[in-house]
C-alpha cells in the first residue's frame, strides 16, 4: 500500500477505533442508554426509525439546498453590483453584515410571526438563506476586487468595456474565491435551518433538528444520535461535493487544484 492510500484510511481507521472505544466504555461502566447510548443501540434507532428520519431528513436537505441556491445567486449578483460602484458597496455592505452577525436564534420568532406558521418552512428558507449569503457576498466580492490591475489595465487599452471586463477578467478572476465561498456557505446552510428549525419553536416542523427535539423531550437519545448521525452526513456530502465541483472546475488552470505528490 502506498503512502496516499495509507493518509487517505487513515481518518476511516480513527473512527473505528473511537467507535469500539466508545461501546465498549458504556458496556463496561454500564452506561444508562438516556445518558449515552452505545454505538450498537444508535444504529438500532436508526433502522427502527429509517423511514421517519429519511423523511425529516429530505425536508431538511430541500431547504438546505434552496437557501444555498439563493445564497449563490444573491451573493453573486450584489458582489458584482459592488464591484462596478463603490457607493453601492459603501451603502450596502454595512447591511449585509448587520445581518450575518445577528443570531438567527433571536430573530427565528419574529420571522414566523412575520411569514405566518402555516409557512413555517418558507421562514426556515428564509433564516438559512441569512446564514448562507455572507460568506457568497464577501469571497465574491474579494474576488472581483483582485483582479490583477496590470491587466485591467491592458483591457482598457485595448477599448474593452467595463463588461468586457467582468466577463473575460473579473469573473474567471473571481471564480476561486466564489468556490471557497460556496464550500462555507454549503454548511452554513445546513446550520441555518437546524438552527432555524430549533428557533422556530413550531411543532408544524417535520425536519430533522424537530426530530431532535422530540427524542430528546421523550428521552429516546438513541434516536436523538440516530438524527445527528444523519445531519453530520449530510453535512460531510454537501462539502465534498463542493470540494469536487471546485475540484473539476479549477482542475485545469489554478495552482490551488494542482495536487502535488509528497
Amino acid at each position: 500500500m502506498n503512502p496516499r492510500s495509507l493518509r487517505t484510511l487513515l481518518p476511516l481507521a480513527l473512527g473505528i477505533a473511537v467507535l469500539m472505544l466508545w461501546e465498549g466504555l458504556v458496556r463496561a461502566y454500564e452506561v444508562p442508554r438516556f445518558v449515552l447510548p452505545a454505538p450498537s443501540a444508535i444504529w438500532d434507532a436508526l433502522i427502527a426509525d429509517l423511514p421517519s428520519l429519511m423523511g425529516s431528513l429530505w425536508v431538511t436537505f430541500r431547504i438546505t439546498l434552496i437557501a444555498f441556491a439563493l445564497a449563490v445567486v444573491t451573493g453573486v449578483a450584489l458582489a458584482i453590483l459592488f464591484s462596478q460602484s463603490r457607493t453601492v458597496e459603501m451603502m450596502l455592505y454595512p447591511y449585509a453584515v448587520v445581518l450575518q452577525v445577528t443570531p438567527v436564534v433571536a430573530i427565528a420568532p419574529l420571522i414566523v410571526i412575520w411569514v405566518g406558521f402555516e409557512r413555517i418552512n418558507l421562514a426556515l428558507l428564509i433564516l438559512a438563506w441569512i446564514v448562507a449569503f455572507f460568506p457568497i457576498l464577501s469571497n465574491t466580492t474579494l474576488g472581483l476586487r483582485s483582479a490583477d490591475h496590470n491587466l485591467v489595465d491592458l483591457f482598457r487599452l485595448h477599448g474593452a468595456s467595463r463588461l468586457q471586463i467582468l466577463k473575460r477578467l473579473r469573473l474567471p478572476s473571481a471564480l476561486p474565491h466564489l468556490l471557497n465561498g460556496m464550500k462555507t456557505s454549503g454548511g452554513l446552510a445546513l446550520i441555518g435551518t437546524v438552527v432555524a428549525e430549533y428557533g422556530a419553536g413550531s411543532g408544524t416542523a417535520t425536519g430533522l433538528a424537530w426530530r431532535i427535539i422530540e427524542a430528546g423531550n421523550r428521552l429516546q437519545i438513541a434516536r436523538m444520535f440516530a438524527a445527528l448521525l444523519l445531519l453530520a452526513l449530510l453535512g460531510i456530502a454537501i462539502f465534498f461535493a463542493l470540494a469536487l465541483l471546485e475540484y473539476w472546475v479549477l482542475r485545469q488552470w489554478h495552482e490551488s487544484a494542482v495536487t502535488q505528490e509528497k
